[in-house]
């Protein structure tokens, strides 16, 4: 519907005692559109008819914005569709083993969950492990290794040799060839999955206490309990 309908039907209605003056939304549906064009010509000056083609214009106009709710109607139906069939996969993770690419460690009744990292190429690695708050907890050198990928080790200890509490804790990796230039590397996690969560309406994959995104998902295995 038209801003010019808008205005030319609250200045026709606004001079009749027999109508309250209301605020219109901002956003009109189709029983307001019926119910301002009713309205208009309720209240039209008998001496002055609405126009013909002005009537023709606006009944057009309703006819569209009918068209536009029937096809708005459509596309949510759609979505919701998809949505469901999305609901559908992602629940088809709970009790597997997925890695993905994430930073995150889990430590738990003093056991850690493990973790991976993919280096571009050759490098002198020195892994840091952080806790909540960013500070580091333990310094790892893992020495010179080759492109590709590898296993975290971390016994879940601090630089003094004591226990960290169970809680997420994060990984970084400094990595640099033998001219001193760093080296790209990526961030694995892996663990099972023991449910689905949703946040702000999208799935997210419960793995120990991480919410991970199915997008981040980069390999799918068996569950721990599973049998071949």
């Amino acid at each position: 519907m038209s801003i010019a309908l808008l205005e030319q039907t609250s200045i026709q209605t606004s001079g009749n005692k027999g109508l309250s003056q209301t605020k219109l939304k901002e956003t009109l549906g189709r029983d307001d559109f019926l119910i301002l064009l009713v309205a208009q010509l309720k209240h039209q000056d008998p001496l002055n008819p609405l126009d013909g083609t002005d009537f023709t214009a606006q009944l057009a106009q309703f006819s569209s914005l009918e068209q536009l709710f029937t096809a708005n109607d459509r596309l949510t139906d759609i979505s919701e569709s998809m949505d469901l069939q999305k609901t559908g996969d992602v629940l088809d993770y709970i009790g597997k083993t997925v890695k993905t690419t994430d930073n995150t460690i889990l430590v738990e009744n003093g056991e850690t969950a493990p973790g991976a990292y993919n280096l571009e190429d050759k490098a002198d690695v020195t892994v840091f492990i952080l806790n909540d708050d960013g500070l580091e907890v333990r310094r790892i050198y893992a020495g010179w290794q080759n492109a590709g990928e590898h296993d975290l080790v971390w016994d879940g200890r601090d630089n003094d040799g004591r226990m960290v509490d169970d809680g997420v804790y994060t990984f970084e990796l400094e990595a640099r060839d033998k001219e001193g230039f760093v080296v790209p590397y990526n961030t694995y996690l892996t663990g099972e999955v023991t449910g689905v969560t949703y946040e702000r309406g999208m799935p997210y994959l419960m793995v120990g206490n991480n919410l991970v995104s199915p997008s981040s998902v980069v390999e799918v295995g068996r569950g721990v309990g599973s049998k071949e």
